[in-house]
């Protein structure tokens, strides 16, 4: 499916003639983006539970790509995964607004922003109360903890975390971790009404999924997992989370209307949970602040033209 929707793009950007008003490269480009809505409608039809699930495979297989990355820059420096970083949580910030709740106000709720809001709080909430029982992804790849980060043991009497298996504790904490952008593909094309917003958001979701995975992988490798194994296990652990994720999401709008406005304040919630409490401090933890800024920067331009291009 992956390769049939690139497939169908490639032709779009190579076969079609080029309207005479469109003189230069960059117009060109933008006409191409324009007409992706088009293409992924004829590639994989008009069902948004379909549509959900061909943009969960499409985010899976930019997380494998990143994740194999390791396979290819075996010694990135910490410089330039802090900017990687960077870059990714600058994607997700712009696209929890332009592509969540501002559409769940505007186009879902009539205007009413409590229906969004109270999803906001809830997934923030959520992804909060979980960190009570799943420890940062961070502490269990590099063994260190963070001074406000959870305690199972205090949540779990009679449990000693530091028993449990490391490699169960690994895929729950970045199970949790790949919940929201799932949730939020899912929820984007279970709307059914703006395609090329949800489109905006998967592209969105996949490009960040790349260094994310990138940055994952490495610091796996460096607590002693093997490169090959890794990349391979850390790409199916997120299209295992994603794909199902993002289905589910989009049935849920589908089916029960009134639940898509909480169901993105919701995902869009858990998003910026992750990205204040996870990947903004990791990137500014090791002295790389100011090019871990500039790559959320670039990151929220990148969002920002996808959203316009592809919506246009």
């Amino acid at each position: 499916m992956v390769i049939g929707i690139c497939a169908g793009v490639w032709g779009v950007a190579v076969h079609e003639p080029t309207p005479r008003r469109f003189k230069t490269r960059g117009t060109a480009r933008w006409h191409v983006l324009q007409s992706l809505p088009d293409v992924f409608v004829d590639l994989v039809g008009a069902d948004p539970v379909v549509q959900a699930l061909a943009g969960g495979i499409i985010i899976a297989t930019m997380n494998l790509f990143g994740a194999s990355l390791v396979l290819l820059w075996r010694n990135p420096s910490e410089r330039a995964l802090d900017a990687a970083l960077g870059f990714a949580a600058g994607v997700m910030l712009a696209a929890a607004f332009t592509s969540l709740i501002i559409p769940g106000i505007e186009q879902y709720s009539n205007g009413n922003p409590v229906p969004v809001l109270v999803g906001v709080g809830l997934g923030a909430l959520f992804l909060d109360q979980a960190d009570a029982i799943v420890p940062h992804a961070h502490y269990l790849l590099t063994g260190r903890r963070r001074p406000d980060a959870a305690n199972p043991g205090a949540s779990m009497p009679g449990i000693d975390p530091e028993k449990l298996a490391p490699v169960v504790l690994f895929v729950l904490a970045i199970t949790l971790h790949n919940i929201p952008e799932g949730l939020a593909v899912g929820v984007g094309f279970g709307g059914g009404q703006d395609v090329g917003g949800a489109l905006a958001l998967m592209l969105a979701i996949g490009i960040q999924n790349i260094p994310e995975g990138l940055a994952v992988s490495v610091a796996a490798v460096n607590a002693g997992l093997d490169r090959r194994t890794y990349a391979v296990f850390a790409g199916l652990r997120s299209g295992v989370v994603e794909i199902p994720v993002a289905v589910l999401g989009a049935i849920a709008v589908v089916y029960v209307a009134p639940l898509l406005p909480y169901a993105m304040g919701f995902a869009a919630g858990a998003m910026l949970f992750v990205i204040s409490d996870e990947i903004i401090p990791e990137t500014h933890r090791r002295g790389h602040e100011r090019v871990a800024t500039m790559g959320v920067m670039g990151g929220v331009i990148v969002m920002l033209y996808l959203d316009i291009a592809l919506a246009a």
